[in-house]
């Protein structure tokens, strides 16, 4: 399988590397030019594309010929960037490609999603603070998962909770709703985000889901398992 990681020198981008070429994947991974450094250890393995995630021309020859395409929606700037990294992939990436997108708790698809006063209160001061210093646009995450959600593309939005670093749990399980019994303990390992996202490749009944991930060994996924 040849696949296409757009956010590849990020700490979840990374990861999900190391897991696609731990699984024989030909890897393609697109970053930023100025990031290409953090991508040292992969350079000899993979081919690296350097530029602008919402550049249509750079996505355009990243994902040519790819199986799959794995995109982290990052909010940076106001630029919009997630909504037009996220539209780049679909418009290039092959008819029959798996499209895997990863965002954050705060997006919900059928609005049954139930959120804390707490969580809802950080998202709206964390939106507001990063419109006004120009450096973060959930809003347009928003955009994009909205688009992606009305495509008829074999996509996939996997939502993560609060991540921490350490070694792999295993993969990580979902739910289909924020609130849901099994996602209350909210912290997953990043390197098990990743893997969650690279093994969605292959999962035909994650398609047109939208999965939210909790660690498998979190006291609420330990719960509900038994």
């Amino acid at each position: 399988m040849k696949i296409c990681i757009v956010g590849a020198s990020g700490k979840l981008g990374r990861y999900m590397v190391q897991h696609a070429l731990d699984r024989g994947y030909e890897v393609v991974g697109v970053c930023r030019e100025k990031s290409v450094s953090k991508l040292d250890a992969f350079k000899d393995k993979m081919t690296i594309i350097p530029g602008a995630t919402n550049d249509r021309e750079i996505i355009k020859q990243a994902v040519t010929g790819c199986d799959g395409v794995l995109t982290v929606l990052v909010p940076w700037g106001v630029q919009q960037y997630s909504s037009g990294t996220a539209q780049a992939v679909m418009d290039y990436a092959q008819p029959s490609a798996r499209l895997i997108f990863s965002c954050g708790w705060h997006i919900t698809r059928d609005g049954k999603d139930v959120y804390s006063t707490t969580f809802k209160v950080l998202v709206s001061i964390a939106a507001k603070i990063g419109r006004f210093f120009r450096a973060v646009e959930l809003d347009d995450q928003v955009e994009a998962c909205r688009r992606i959600f009305e495509s008829d593309t074999k996509w996939t939005v996997v939502r993560g909770s609060d991540l921490e670093e350490g070694e792999s749990q295993g993969l990580p399980v979902w739910s289909q709703h924020i609130g849901d019994p099994i996602l209350e303990s909210n912290k997953t390992r990043r390197i098990d985000f990743a893997l969650f996202m690279v093994d969605a490749l292959v999962k035909d009944d994650l398609i047109q889901e939208v999965p939210a991930i909790v660690g498998c060994q979190t006291p609420s996924a330990v719960a509900h398992s038994s």
